[in-house]
């Protein structure tokens, strides 16, 4: 049995010792730059003030124009400087209308790109660098409603690629030149992302399963082999307490014995990642958002914009996107302006935060038959509820406080984060989503907030266990190639025949 275990780990070793390097090599990288993305920062910053002046026609007949007549999500944003409606229909459907002239945009060429662009960029000179379906840092499936992106490389400090939407002409990605320098062995090596666009992108999903698996099957089978093969009472005949003479399988074997632990719950933490066979998925029905929100969206009920606008003006708010939504059944406006957000009503006014009752009511929508339980308001962070720095894969995600939190007693035990200001659902999780909090991203990143707000303890944690486990794969590397050559001479040797 110890045999056959020896020689697993010995093979299976030489065919991912170097890709497990690579893993914990990249995943130092991205402690500090992340995939690229578009931030809520970097979007403010390149959005100009929205204005009454010559603004806008109505929604209905907007809507109209877009085509997009079940559209749930609505906005009014700038292109080039210009009002532009944005409507969605949850999924991948966009379309935009001109908000002066009510004209639908069929579609954005190279020159209203690079105008797009530009203007996001505060007027920053820039070439068109031509329009692309999918490349190296444009892989999130956010984007396929906008695709091909039109990428637009700007001549400014961050030497920025902007990829604007040719379906919108809004620029929704941006990626500097330290990102895509560092990203090559940050994000798009840990990611496997040299198997995405191409002929194995089907494959993806499974190849990263398959390989994460069979990095835990050596993380555990090297922990229990360095287990065994270290004397814990009495020593070898060469003084040590491991039977290797080598400095390389000596350092090999203690690296094990200390970081071997780490390794395996690190690769199997990148397993989880990836909600292998759906072990994370739950059965049964999911919170119903249409009915918190009080029903769809109705154009004839909504808020003028221009309405809205003039009183914004009036009250000295400088809004660069209007986000038209229903809280608990009235048809208000969300706000978003360089320092915060807001609802405001059809008058334009700025509304309070929403009481706890009128939160509670609309989230009683959310679960037919199910009790709320508890109510929970957060004033801190958690262990469930958290922000992460705007790098990370889910820096992008907002994490208002103070929030309130609802426990129901569903069979999937969900837990609802509230918004008051917003009236927005921030968060839903389950009982599984809760476990793979712990199986994934505490796991892989010592995530809890105490521990990221210690820093630089927590960077001196991440980096010193990273880096023990790159010096196992390493040296796990070297021994593999050593073993190989020597199997490579011998053959030779024996002209061919073993």
């Amino acid at each position: 049995m110890k045999r056959l275990l020896y020689l697993l780990h010995r093979w299976v070793g030489i065919a991912l010792c170097l890709l497990m390097a690579l893993w914990f090599l990249s995943g130092m990288v991205m402690l500090y730059v992340g995939y690229p993305k578009l931030t809520q920062d970097e979007l403010m910053r390149g959005l100009p003030v929205l204005s009454a002046d010559g603004c806008c026609v109505g929604l209905p007949e907007a809507l109209q124009a877009s085509g997009l007549p079940q559209a749930s999500q609505w906005r009014l944003t700038s292109v080039a400087g210009q009002p532009r409606y944005v409507f969605n229909d949850g999924r991948t459907g966009f379309a935009a209308v001109d908000a002066r002239s009510g004209q639908r945009i069929d579609s954005v060429g190279g020159d209203q790109a690079l105008a797009s662009a530009r203007h996001f960029a505060q007027g920053a000179p820039g070439r068109l660098l031509g329009a692309v379906a999918e490349d190296a840092w444009t892989h999130s499936r956010a984007l396929d409603g906008h695709r091909p992106l039109l990428r637009v490389a700007l001549d400014d400090a961050q030497q920025r690629w902007l990829y604007v939407s040719s379906t919108t002409g809004e620029v929704v990605r941006d990626a500097s030149a330290t990102e895509r320098r560092w990203g090559w062995v940050g994000a798009w090596l840990h990611w496997l992302y040299m198997l995405r666009g191409g002929p194995l992108n089907g494959w993806w999903t499974d190849i990263v399963i398959g390989l994460s698996l069979a990095g835990s099957v050596l993380a555990l089978s090297g922990l229990l082999v360095g287990v065994w093969r270290w004397r814990f009472r009495g020593r070898y005949r060469n003084g040590s307490r491991s039977p290797y003479l080598g400095k390389m399988a000596r350092w090999h074997h203690v690296t094990g014995l200390i970081a071997g632990t780490l390794a395996l719950t690190w690769v199997l933490s990148g397993l989880f990642s990836m909600n292998p066979w759906k072990v994370f998925e739950v059965s049964g029905p999911r919170p119903d958002r249409l009915a918190y929100a009080g029903g769809p969206l109705q154009p004839e009920q909504a808020p003028a914009p221009a309405t809205v606008l003039r009183q914004l003006a009036a009250d000295g708010q400088r809004p660069r996107i209007l986000e038209w939504r229903r809280v608990a059944g009235d048809h208000v406006v969300l706000v978003q302006t360089a320092t915060g957000q807001f609802l405001v009503d059809a008058q334009g006014r700025t509304l309070p935060p929403l009481p706890p009752s009128a939160l509670v009511a609309a989230a009683g929508t959310l679960l037919p038959g199910a009790r709320i339980l508890e109510q929970q308001w957060l004033q801190g962070y958690d262990r469930y509820y958290y922000s992460r720095e705007q790098h990370t894969m889910t820096g992008q995600r907002e994490r208002p406080l103070p929030a309130l939190r609802l426990r129901f007693d569903d069979a999937q035990a969900h837990w609802v984060v509230l918004d008051p200001v917003t009236g927005s659902i921030v968060q839903i999780s389950n009982s599984r989503q809760r476990t793979e909090r712990w199986l994934f991203a505490f796991l892989h990143s010592f995530d809890l907030p105490q521990l990221l707000a210690a820093r630089p303890a927590w960077d001196a944690w991440m980096l010193s266990f990273s880096v023990a486990g790159l010096t196992l794969c390493l040296t796990g590397v070297v021994l593999g190639w050593r073993r190989l050559w020597k199997k490579v001479r011998f053959f030779d040797a024996s002209g061919g025949k073993r």
